[in-house]
């Protein structure tokens, strides 16, 4: 029987940027939201991995990390 890994998360919640950046929570939300912006999209929608990591610099495996956790 082959074992399969689980794929990895690619949208970023507002408790992972607070996990990722030590943010309190009403900021974390807030980050979303300059992302959404910055990227054009309207407001609720899903912030990406690759959105985030463009955003704050930090690196995709980084973040991913985080999100495994």
């Amino acid at each position: 029987m082959a074992h399969f890994q689980l794929p990895t998360r690619i949208v970023v919640h507002a408790r992972d940027v607070e996990n990722i950046t030590g943010y309190m929570p009403r900021t974390a939300r807030k980050l979303l939201q300059k992302i959404r912006k910055t990227f054009g999209k309207p407001p609720g929608a899903m912030v990406t991995v690759k959105e985030f990591s463009a955003y704050t610099g930090l690196e995709e495996s980084l973040i991913t990390s985080f999100l495994r956790l």
